[in-house]
């Protein structure tokens, strides 16, 4: 049996909140084979740590070696060399961000565990036809797991039953679809986004603001993971005399990201929320540009994002777990392919509170 659990999710839960987020890849469908390549656009962001321990408290960084990963047994737990043979891909949404460089990360570590063979390939866009692609690319070329963090919760769904009727064992990572699968592994991101909503309104009250116009610059209307936290973070201000704008979205694209804050702030906002790495990124670039007079907060962690907190241009950032979500999800499939049962079907992931304290 294997000991993998995330028992520092036990040990440092002080406010449950979870779950995100995510990226793109290339035509080639193959991210860049180094992770400190992967950076979202004008982040210059240098290699990805991992992420923090999984709970929702401010605590200092955790490498993704350090996840001894599982918070109890799953079954009938895969063991070291049970993946010789075995080719496991992961999908994600893009390779633009280093919460998939993590995510990939514990994808790696798992596999030298196993002893299966590993890729990562993504498309260069957050787009349903290049994911769909990439799913029928990775059965083609043998693959017989794939990890894969849906763009959206239909679209992809006839993909994963061509594979699933391929004989291809499907776990879901970060962001799901509509298809059942092995397991899922990701955040409570409606938790997480209710968080960064409760950050950003104590700061407001702190500066004596108890009304104003809000933004939200997000990714698309259909990534479940950031819909999540869309929807989390307006319920934060239910029963508030704050008005929360129509959510603009921007592809998680930083340079994007900045236009839509930068108008935002045009209208008078007094608040604004990033929900994925790009959009926090770009919001806290805008705020950054306009002299920090406005309350931002984020969604995921990168060193970037970090630079942002420490400057004063975000109060915090949601940061999540995407190695464990990367290393579960490997010892599920393999687990899977060998005729084990795996549970439980979904596993919380957990997230963390990085403010200015907890990252100087």
């Amino acid at each position: 049996m294997k000991k993998k659990v995330l028992s520092i999710i036990l040990s440092m839960a002080v406010v449950s909140a979870v779950l995100v987020g995510c990226g793109s890849t290339s035509d080639e469908t193959t991210p860049a084979a180094e992770p400190e390549g992967a950076a979202a656009e004008e982040t210059e962001e240098a290699a990805p740590e991992a992420e923090e321990a999984p709970a929702v408290e401010e605590e200092a960084e955790a490498p993704a070696a350090a996840n001894d990963m599982l918070a109890g047994e799953t079954g009938d737990i895969a063991g070291p060399g049970d993946g010789e043979g075995q080719k496991v891909v992961l999908i994600t949404i893009d390779s633009m961000d280093q919460h998939w460089v993590n995510m990939d990360k514990g994808c790696k570590q798992a596999a030298e565990e196993l002893g299966c063979e590993y890729k990562w390939i993504a498309p260069d866009v957050k787009d349903d036809a290049k994911q769909i692609e990439c799913v029928n690319n990775a059965v083609a070329d043998g693959a017989t797991a794939i990890l894969v963090s849906a763009n959206g919760p239909d679209a992809i769904s006839s993909a994963l039953q061509e594979a699933d009727e391929a004989g291809v064992k499907i776990v879901q990572v970060d962001s799901f679809a509509n298809y059942p699968c092995v397991q899922q592994l990701g955040t409570d991101n409606r938790a997480a986004g209710k968080t960064a909503g409760e950050q950003v309104l104590a700061a407001l009250k702190d500066k004596g603001i108890e009304e104003g116009k809000i933004g939200i610059v997000s990714v698309n209307a259909a990534t479940t993971s950031t819909v999540d936290r869309d929807e989390g973070f307006r319920s934060a201000f239910e029963g508030t005399a704050f008005e929360i704008l129509e959510t603009q979205y921007a592809d998680g694209d930083a340079a994007k990201s900045k236009d839509a804050a930068a108008n935002f702030i045009s209208q008078g906002c007094v608040a604004l929320f990033g929900a994925n790495e790009g959009s926090c990124v770009g919001v806290g670039n805008a705020v950054a540009e306009d002299g920090n007079n406005i309350v931002a907060a984020g969604m995921d962690k990168s060193d970037a994002v970090i630079q942002l907190i420490k400057d004063g241009s975000l109060i915090c950032t949601m940061a999540q777990n995407p190695d464990v979500m990367g290393y579960e999800g490997m010892y599920a499939a393999i687990t899977a392919i060998n005729g084990g049962s795996v549970s439980p079907d979904y596993i919380d992931t957990g997230v963390s509170i990085l403010t200015k304290d907890s990252v100087e």
